[in-house]
């Protein structure tokens, strides 16, 4: 199954890859850069043509990851990495936000050394930055675009508004946002935050209907942690997460916000019963049924875990699955 990255983009895989994971936020004690250059290549080899990664993903590990799996796969891949983002502390995750036209165009530079290619294939904008305009941000990219430093353009964490003012100085050709069982905010559905999530401009009030926004207007949208940072693969042990792995201190992995959370799970196992399938697979594929525009992205270090996710684009969930998933119980905890 395969799917086109925007109106006029190419045509990739309908199950990319995330590459974060690989250099930094989960179980870091396991990093293992052999194997995850190991995994990328058999990703490819399997029909994988899009790959997501990011400067601030390991401070730039990440970027240098990607790059030297690829070296000889150029012309097999479709590479996204971002722009808007800077690293102050990697131990801690800590970043800012940086819009300013020097900083893009100064960080477009590192990714394409990093990478080692001529021209990014999808330049996301990773957060917009309140300080700096999202016009003089989005200005700076497009100059990218027609020095041919980017091939096209995308958004990360927007609003439809937001989308809105972009998409008129330049084409938007992707929007990347979390999308998933347990995070609907994209869909516009208001209170998909989880219980407990402070009021803000994350609320789904705000972000609007995202997915619905790009299928109007010929842009794809990229779900990133469609597995719910692996807690919808119901194999994630939340209290045994080591020191340093991000959800270790993440909210709907707290331990009473973890076991109310599980319902959602077992919603994802009855329905995986049903089709002999994994709830991994059923997860996946519920967000792939969002739209023919929606291409997920998830995770993985796993050759195991790769196989499992890339079958979800054969199973085929029936009007009553997708109802009864479409029904799990709103998540525990904000998403941060």
């Amino acid at each position: 199954m395969r799917r086109r990255l925007g109106a006029t983009g190419p045509e990739v895989g309908a199950v990319g890859l995330g590459c974060m994971g690989m250099s930094w936020g989960y179980a870091e004690s396991q990093r293992d850069d052999d194997r995850s250059l190991a995994v990328i290549r058999e990703a490819v080899e399997r029909g994988v043509s899009f790959l997501d990664t990011a400067q601030v993903y390991g401070d730039g590990h990440n970027e240098s990851l990607v790059g030297r799996a690829i070296a000889d796969l150029r012309d097999d891949v479709v590479v996204a990495t971002k722009t808007g983002l800077v690293v102050e502390d990697l131990a801690a995750r800590r970043m800012r936000r940086d819009g300013t036209p020097r900083h893009v165009r100064a960080s477009a530079e590192e990714s394409l050394r990093r990478l080692g290619v001529e021209a990014i294939d999808l330049l996301y904008l990773h957060r917009v930055d309140p300080a700096v305009p999202l016009e003089e941000t989005w200005g700076a990219m497009a100059e990218l675009v027609a020095e041919g430093k980017a091939r096209r353009l995308g958004l990360s964490e927007v609003t439809v508004a937001e989308a809105e003012r972009a998409h008129a100085i330049h084409p938007v050709a992707a929007i990347q946002s979390e999308l998933s069982l347990w995070t609907r905010d994209a869909l516009g559905v208001p209170g998909e935050r989880g219980a407990g999530a402070a009021a803000g401009a994350d609320d789904a009030a705000d972000v609007g209907d995202v997915v619905g926004w790009c299928a109007a207007h010929g842009a794809a949208f990229v779900p990133f942690s469609p597995l719910g940072r692996g807690f919808l693969t119901g194999t994630v042990d939340a209290s045994g997460l080591e020191d340093g792995d991000f959800r270790a201190t993440n909210p709907r992995f707290q331990r009473d916000a973890a076991a109310a959370n599980e319902r959602i799970v077992d919603v994802a196992r009855r329905v995986a019963a049903r089709h002999d399938a994994t709830p991994a697979q059923v997860a996946l594929a519920w967000v792939l049924a969002r739209g023919e525009h929606v291409i997920p992205i998830p995770g993985t270090r796993s050759p195991r875990h790769l196989r499992e996710n890339l079958a979800a684009v054969d199973l085929a969930l029936t009007a009553e699955d997708l109802a009864e998933l479409d029904s799990a119980p709103p998540p525990v905890g904000s998403r941060y």
